[in-house]
């Protein structure tokens, strides 16, 4: 197969892209982790998959268990863009799945928050973002 001069630097870029934009977002999530234990919030786990998604992050106040989306981006309305519909819907299912395995199962006391992160690494948190 003959090797394609012109899409070759055209992948590379995008990998290297995909991989910047892979370390924020680890780096990002790290940053919010801080944050909650800082706050006094344990981060009891990270990027907890389960069966239809995954959490980023999930963490212990008190007797709530906190789930915590983290969306990173040049702005924090662009970070907020960038969650659908159907993400949204998972992470409520991944929720469920999680708290199936706590003694108080669905009767467990829960916060959904999200966690946009911009650019410079400013952190702006939305408490119980899915709410209502």
């Amino acid at each position: 197969m003959p090797f394609d001069f012109v899409a070759a630097p055209v992948r590379t870029a995008r990998s290297a892209r995909g991989l910047a934009n892979h370390l924020a977002g680890h780096a990002a999530e790290a940053a919010v982790a801080r944050l909650y234990e800082d706050r006094g919030t344990a981060i009891c786990a990270r990027n907890w998959r389960g069966s239809g998604g995954e959490i980023d992050l999930i963490g212990r106040d008190g007797d709530v268990v906190v789930f915590v989306e983290v969306k990173h981006s040049r702005t924090h309305d662009l970070a907020a863009s960038h969650l659908s519909q159907d993400q949204i819907g998972r992470i409520f299912a991944t929720v469920d799945e999680f708290l199936a395995g706590e003694p108080k199962g669905l009767l467990t006391d829960v916060r959904i928050d999200l966690a946009l992160v911009d650019g410079l690494g400013r952190i702006e948190v939305l408490e119980n973002a899915f709410a209502g």
